[in-house]
């Protein structure tokens, strides 16, 4: 596409888990230019899941200097930074602002079992959870918190403050240590109802508010400094949007902010999320509630297991992925009788049990790797189509479902999915998921956008994917005796709650 000498465009950064994405899109959310730096992973020991806060924050730094470039070689301009992030980070700093333990992410589980005596307490857990709009799980910043104090004294006690990741990152753009509502509310820490920190949560977790950040609304500004303009190539003084969680924002970013319409996301892990205008979580507790913006929620949950089950199949049976998904693609629904609990890496949402495993229940000798392999591609579209289920129970309408990620390049997980849910997909292939929300999140604090509903005209489905109504009715059947199986085999395997 060409660009005028006078088009204006917002840059979103994305701190992703694996990467980090800058782009630069114009008001109608034409992504216009995209770089990439690929974040590393530490798991060294059991459990272990962080990253070099350093080494993130210059990684960011070098993509937007890069993003900049382009955009400054195509003749365009750009008004503003916004920011996406992946939630549920922590690291902790010392009295200078310098990072002296590994930034936690959300998938080190190491804290399993302060997890797991915390929600020994049935009401107490409960109480946590609905006030906050976060389960009581190792990914809860809450509970690394309370794990740190416990059994990591020594390391907890060189830190002056906590923060997440993200704030590390914007911290060097602006010199102001802050954080977002959005990204708080994902953390444990802050009360769904009044959108500050939880004096219970802060409690559990061993940590007072004066080591916190100061919360601010997302789409607050706070200007580039000096020293990050010359870093960056960006002018000083440039409007820096403080942003939200990559989660809410990946509504935004395919479209999926109207009610009844439910963005879903399929990469390693999955989500299906609603956007609603009241907090709160169902009665059973098996869904999250995050902040977006301008008094926006998302309701959902996200699964642990997505895409990579299919991964982990190909890599156990010694074929080429796709290959692999072509021939589970030709088995018929119901994968001749054989029935997965696809838990290889623990489940988050609806069960909220990070020791589950995998199981495969029914399997004969005339079953194969195909039938395996349609076994698990159904059993993840049945755990989303649990957390549709569960969203539904918190008074939520799921009408429609707009769809993104890589694992909708094997058709076998686009129709599973679809008939699992019962709904027509609508695949949104070529949008910017959630580095593109967070630039409508920047249009909207530049109040280039009258309100984050608009956006439902600007992102448009790339195809829809029908749902088979044979397979329809055969998974919605299933579906009741999953949750029946999955606490039958919860109970003989070690290690699960």
């Amino acid at each position: 596409m060409s660009v005028s000498a006078t088009q204006e465009v917002l840059l979103g950064l994305d701190i992703g888990s694996t990467a980090t994405k800058v782009v630069a899109a114009d008001r109608h959310g034409t992504v216009l230019h995209l770089v990439e730096r690929e974040n590393g992973m530490r798991t060294t020991e059991p459990g272990e899941a962080v990253q070099d806060a350093e080494a993130v924050r210059e990684a960011a730094l070098a993509a937007l200097a890069e993003c900049v470039d382009r955009v400054r070689r195509s003749g365009s301009s750009v008004r503003a930074l916004s920011f996406s992030t992946a939630m549920h980070s922590l690291v902790g700093l010392d009295e200078r602002g310098v990072p002296v333990t590994p930034a936690f992410h959300l998938s080190d589980s190491r804290c399993a079992e302060v997890a797991r005596k915390l929600r020994g307490d049935r009401q107490g857990a409960a109480a946590l959870h609905r006030a906050t709009g976060t389960p009581v799980h190792p990914q809860s910043v809450m509970v690394k918190l309370a794990w740190l104090g416990e059994q990591r004294r020594e390391l907890a006690s060189g830190v002056a403050r906590w923060c997440a990741l993200k704030d590390v990152v914007f911290t060097a753009l602006t010199g102001e240590f802050v954080t977002d509502q959005s990204l708080a509310s994902g953390s444990g820490l802050q009360r769904m109802s009044t959108l500050d920190w939880d004096e219970e949560a802060l409690a559990v977790a061993g940590v007072s508010r004066d080591r916190l950040p100061p919360i601010k609304a997302p789409t607050d500004t706070l200007p580039l400094t000096p020293e990050a303009a010359r870093r960056t190539g960006l002018p000083t003084g440039l409007p820096v949007v403080l942003g939200a969680g990559d989660g809410p924002l990946g509504n935004l970013g395919v479209g999926a902010v109207s009610t009844g319409v439910a963005g879903l996301s399929l990469g390693t892990s999955g989500a299906l999320r609603v956007m609603r205008e009241q907090p709160g979580v169902d009665e059973r507790c098996r869904t999250f509630c995050y902040y977006l913006a301008d008094g926006l929620w998302v309701s959902g949950g996200a699964v642990s297991n997505g895409a990579v089950v299919g991964q982990w199949a190909a890599e156990t049976f010694g074929v080429e992925l796709g290959e692999l998904m072509d021939e589970a693609l030709r088995v018929p629904t119901g994968a001749r009788g054989l029935v997965a609990l696809p838990y290889l890496m623990g489940e988050r949402a609806p069960w909220w049990e990070p020791g589950l495993t995998g199981s495969l229940v029914g399997l004969r000798r005339v079953h194969g790797r195909a039938e395996i392999t349609r076994a698990l591609v159904e059993g993840v579209a049945q755990q989303l189509a649990l957390v549709r289920d569960a969203v539904v129970d918190t008074g939520a309408e799921v009408r429609a479902v707009r769809a993104t990620g890589g694992g909708f390049r094997s058709r076998v997980w686009a129709e599973v999915i679809a008939a699992a849910l019962g709904r027509e997909l609508e695949l949104a292939e070529n949008s910017g998921g959630s580095a593109l929300g967070a630039v409508f999140l920047g249009w909207r604090a530049l109040g280039e956008l009258d309100s984050l509903e608009e956006t439902v005209d600007l992102v448009h489905p790339s195809r829809t994917v029908p749902a088979d109504p044979e397979a329809v009715r055969f998974l919605r059947e299933q579906r009741g005796g999953i949750e029946r199986l999955h606490e039958a085999v919860r109970d003989l395997v070690p290690g699960a709650e």
